[in-house]
């Protein structure tokens, strides 16, 4: 999944960070509740987790700001504050979870992928492309002859093409999709990835075009 963490505190924000990519999703780090927000309606995001005092804007007010704007992102909120009174202002602004500080890193992970299988489940039906069908809630990629064997790394490249399908993605975007924003990654890294999938996806009539100069584009065999 893409995560983005909004959270002030650097040196708990950089232990979830580790943890959540050693889990294999990519996380964009923000430290500030306004760039969060803009971040969030601007890229969008699998799962935010969103500290609740932030500066500039708080985490309830970038919950209702993803609410008023009709997303369904899910989010799972992160305090210091354990009232009872707080636990139901962010569940009430629109909070799918709510985790109280300090807490157990193997806490937030389960609950990251309670909130990621819930995602899924928004969507229950294999999706289909080509030959190929994605099933978003078990994360598998099936061919007529059986599931495909994607490592964690492809299957994030294929989520990002496969959701802008037909679209042209560059390799930053690329990038920022599958190790996180500004991640420190050798783009040589992103094309071996892509040829790697690209092998493995072509038999099935679909394949990842080159677009020179701009990017990739996931499509079906065949099409201009």
């Amino acid at each position: 999944m893409r995560i983005v963490l909004i959270e002030d505190n650097q040196i708990l924000a950089r232990a979830v960070e580790q943890a959540l990519r050693q889990d294999g999703h990519s996380v964009d780090w923000l430290a500030d509740g306004a760039d969060g927000a803009q971040f969030l309606a601007d890229e969008g995001a699998d799962l935010a987790i969103v500290d609740i005092n932030l500066p500039r804007m708080s985490g309830l007010d970038v919950v209702r700001g993803l609410v008023a704007a009709g997303g369904e992102i899910p989010v799972m909120m992160l305090t210091a504050r354990d009232a009872l009174s707080d636990r139901v202002a962010g569940l009430d602004a629109g909070a799918d979870d709510y985790l109280t500080k300090p807490f157990e890193m193997a806490e937030l992970r389960a609950r990251v992928r309670a909130l990621g299988r819930r995602r899924g489940k928004r969507s229950q039906a294999p999706e289909r492309i080509g030959d190929l069908s994605y099933d978003r809630l078990g994360q598998r990629l099936m061919a007529p002859d059986g599931m495909l064997d994607l490592t964690r790394r492809e299957m994030a490249l294929w989520e990002a093409l496969f959701d802008q399908a037909e679209r042209v993605l560059s390799k930053s975007a690329l990038c920022d999709s599958i190790y996180g924003t500004g991640a420190d990654v050798d783009m040589n890294a992103v094309e071996l990835l892509i040829s790697r999938l690209r092998r493995k996806i072509d038999r099935y009539g679909v394949t990842i075009r080159t677009i020179r100069g701009l990017g990739y584009m996931l499509q079906t065999s065949g099409a201009a």
